[in-house]
């Protein structure tokens, strides 16, 4: 049966014919049926309306008719389970208002005032259920479902859940990159470059006082087995002072056995006379003679014997006094 079929059977009326002469103009052959139903379902895709249109267009529904607005029997026919009554109605509000108050009173006698979860209802993956729900439903829901994933992860064993093994790494390539041989290459890198730096600051300081250094140091070995006082027949303190060189000591062209003619570093020195300095270096042997300074070494020691002589001459007014 065809939905224009199903209509005109159960809710179409047929017009009674009137025994009166009607008045109104007579209306054209295509409004004469009060409704007009093209079905889509029907097998007769080429048949056409009488009016020459193809049936694509909208449903006319035309108005209605004498005898339908003059029943007073309800046409209408209920499909499906028929409306409860009033009673009816009533007694299952009852039920539910009942059961309601019976489960408040359960979780107020257990002191649990988290809202009812309903079980049955379709999960969500975040552990809410779907449909229309209040908010706090919602919320328990959600800790229901993060004690379940906290309780499932605190049953697992050490070793399927990792805890206490070593973090594996990977390169771009997905090799496994070696930690330990990563920190040895990254601890001998700082080493490097720290013994670099430590390189460049040295080779900024001069060979002499290099040699000073390490001449203290084996100096400061050594004094672990002297003695705490050192008199005048001292051997290594005499020997020290007979070995040291002063440009101004005039017995000095006396000596029979000089020293060689090389510096601390081993390189050769100057032979003749030069203008003394404040540190006491000797000009190497390729040096010319000539002063190229600006005089501020000659400077230097002129003030200084100044104030020698000046502290002298005060000391002997003094004693004149």
């Amino acid at each position: 049966m065809s939905l224009a079929d199903y209509l005109a059977e159960n809710y179409l009326t047929a017009d009674a014919k009137s025994e009166k002469k009607s008045k109104k103009r007579k209306t054209k052959d295509g409004a004469k049926f009060g409704l007009i139903i093209a079905d889509d379902d029907a097998s007769g895709w080429g048949t056409k309306s009488p009016d020459g249109d193809d049936g694509d267009g909208p449903l006319h529904v035309g108005s209605t008719t004498a005898e339908f607005r003059k029943t007073k029997k309800n046409n209408w026919q209920t499909i499906g389970a028929p409306a409860p009554s009033s009673a009816e109605q009533a007694a299952a509000d009852a039920i539910i208002a009942s059961a309601a108050a019976e489960s408040s009173a359960h979780n107020a006698a257990n002191g649990d005032d988290a809202p009812v979860v309903d079980d049955t209802a379709r999960t969500m993956e975040s552990g809410a259920h779907a449909g229309l729900q209040s908010a706090d439903q919602v919320t328990a829901q959600l800790e229901r479902k993060q004690e379940e994933e906290r309780r499932r992860f605190l049953a697992q064993s050490a070793e399927s859940s990792g805890h206490g093994k070593e973090t594996i790494y990977r390169d771009a390539s997905g090799r496994i990159i070696n930690i330990a041989m990563k920190r040895a290459e990254a601890r001998k890198k700082a080493e490097e470059e720290a013994l670099a730096v430590a390189q460049a600051l040295e080779a900024q300081k001069g060979d002499v006082q290099r040699v000073d250094r390490e001449r203290r140091k084996a100096e400061l070995k050594e004094a672990k087995f002297m003695t705490v006082a050192r008199y005048a027949d001292d051997v290594d303190m005499n020997k020290e002072l007979k070995e040291k060189a002063r440009w101004n000591d005039p017995a000095t062209q006396f000596l029979t056995t000089k020293k060689g003619g090389k510096s601390l570093s081993g390189k050769p020195l100057y032979g003749g006379n030069f203008m003394p300095n404040r540190h006491g270096i000797r000009p190497g042997h390729r040096w010319d003679g000539v002063d190229r300074g600006n005089g501020f070494e000659k400077e230097w020691f002129g003030a200084r014997n100044r104030r020698k002589d000046l502290r002298e001459l005060e000391y002997a007014w003094q004693m004149d006094e």
